[in-house]
């Protein structure tokens, strides 16, 4: 592989939401521009209008600052190639497949759907594959121009030869050699003057510079089509790069459409807004795709997004299908909440609190992320595990603290001795009242484990919180002993 700097486009078609594939793909995209000091593109190709979905541009790119993956040219920032969506290129389609109907590698076809349709049926009868039957193939040049400019309807499809063989070169799988016969005369410009993918992509990767095309393998059976509008253009082509297929979780089958859906229900993210609602890291995503596919070792597993460009690159892809393993997801989350600074995770969970109902107490936000941070998975369980910090009251669950073990006046009891215990020292932590509480708990005839649920339950409301002494240093001490105090009253009303 050259070192020179890479041009690279990540090219959605806005027929949907940013997706684990097209995010890797973008992701791949990025490394080698910011690896080689080349250049990130983001092209819209919205060239399908009857499957055009309008919010789905507006969520490749908040998807894509998400990620942290800037463009270099696209269609918010510009550049020497604009326009970036293919929608507003329409006459440097037509002119191109113009140019190649003038060099025969094209023909004007004036067939209707009706027509086709009917071909189409009787290929099936007769256990054909479906084609395109040249009938226009064979038109007067002359007078299928003349029938254009007299304004009927048609398309323009490519001329194929029908014999001999084409040969395309993935830089991941080699050289894919078809006999020309299995290739179509497939449609460049449609009856409505939209140019489709085929062409469309091609020459504005031609026009853009492109240098290395990562795209996802559905294109590989016509990736021997795109290889011959290219030589007929007599265009270099650029290092074609198709990654691998995502498998199901079980390893068994391709994902499909119906299995994402499947998976979104059961609770796994799929699109990378699912990503964000459901409280992963940008960080930990980058790293979880990059790995679907690629590997820098046998061993290396936690990489930042610095560390992901100085190790990446295509020679170390994988073309082998690969199984999507959202466990490693979480696992990967985990790993990067504890990697981030105290003061940054703080900043990060702050929305989450907010969105579940919390007003956020920045003065004490930073003791409570330092709290929670080795704990926390998913940012989504802040709420859960630390809400009650910024609650005025919590509400307790008597039937935690009152059962077999510990009646109500034992536990009313204990909770006003916990009191006097708290009043009496200067600040309250583990060096000052860890053993007093245990020395209580033996004089009351307790065990510890009942004073220090008491305690949790009472300051919490919860069974399951941050470490004990932890949050009396965050509530503080006069907090934790009205909350003490309110224990006490409910426990001795019980």
């Amino acid at each position: 592989m050259s070192n020179k700097p890479a041009r690279v486009r990540f090219a959605p078609s806005p027929t949907g939401y940013l997706h684990l594939g097209g995010a890797r793909t973008a992701l791949y995209d990025y490394l080698l521009a910011k690896q080689t000091g080349g250049t990130f593109i983001l092209r819209i190709e919205d060239t399908d209008q009857k499957r055009y979905v309008p919010e789905a541009e507006e969520n490749f790119k908040n998807a894509l600052r998400w990620m942290g993956l800037t463009t270099d040219e696209g269609p918010d920032v510009g550049g020497p190639h604009a326009p970036y969506r293919q929608s507003k290129r329409k006459a440097i389609y037509r002119e191109h497949a113009e140019r190649l109907i003038e060099n025969d590698h094209a023909f004007y076809c004036f067939c209707s759907p009706e027509r086709l349709s009917k071909v189409r049926e009787e290929q099936l009868a007769n256990h054909e594959t479906p084609h395109y039957d040249g009938k226009c193939r064979q038109l007067d040049p002359a007078e299928a121009a003349q029938r254009v400019a007299n304004g009927e309807s048609h398309v323009i499809r490519f001329k194929v030869p029908h014999e001999g063989t084409t040969t395309a070169h993935d830089f991941l799988r080699g050289d894919i050699t078809v006999e020309n016969k299995v290739l179509d005369d497939i449609v460049l410009i449609k009856s409505d003057g939209l140019a489709v993918y085929h062409l469309a992509a091609m020459v504005d990767d031609h026009l853009m510079g492109i240098t290395h095309v990562i795209r996802g393998s559905e294109w590989l059976p016509t990736f021997p089509l795109h290889k011959r509008i290219y030589d007929a253009f007599g265009w270099e082509e650029p290092v074609w790069v198709h990654p691998s297929v995502f498998l199901k979780p079980d390893g068994k089958g391709k994902l499909s459409k119906r299995d994402i859906q499947k998976a979104r229900e059961s609770g796994y993210p799929v699109f990378i807004e699912d990503m964000v609602e459901m409280g992963y890291l940008p960080e930990a995503v980058n790293n979880w795709i990059a790995l679907i596919g690629w590997s820098y070792d046998d061993k290396t597993e936690f990489f930042t997004m610095d560390d992901l460009i100085e190790k990446f690159s295509l020679e170390k892809l994988n073309p082998a299908p690969a199984a999507i393993n959202f466990s490693k997801l979480d696992h990967f989350n985990g790993i990067h909440i504890r990697n981030l600074e105290v003061e940054d995770f703080a900043q990060r969970i702050k929305p989450y609190f907010e969105k579940a109902g919390y007003t956020v107490n920045d003065a004490i936000l930073p003791k409570v992320a330092a709290a929670i941070q080795e704990r926390t998975k998913k940012l989504t369980e802040v709420g859960d595990m630390a809400g009650f910090f910024f609650k005025d009251e919590v509400e307790l669950a008597v039937d935690r603290i009152v059962n077999k073990k510990m009646n109500a006046e034992q536990a009313a009891e204990a909770a006003q001795r916990i009191v006097q215990l708290f009043n009496a020292v200067p600040e309250i932590n583990a060096d000052t009242s860890e053993q007093p509480l245990r020395n209580l708990a033996k004089e009351l005839g307790l065990k510890a484990g009942h004073i220090f649920g008491l305690l949790r339950e009472a300051l919490t409301g919860q069974k399951v919180s941050p470490p004990l002494f932890d949050i009396i240093d965050i509530l503080g001490k006069e907090k934790t002993i009205a909350r003490l105090e309110k224990a006490a009253k409910m426990m001795s009303e019980a």
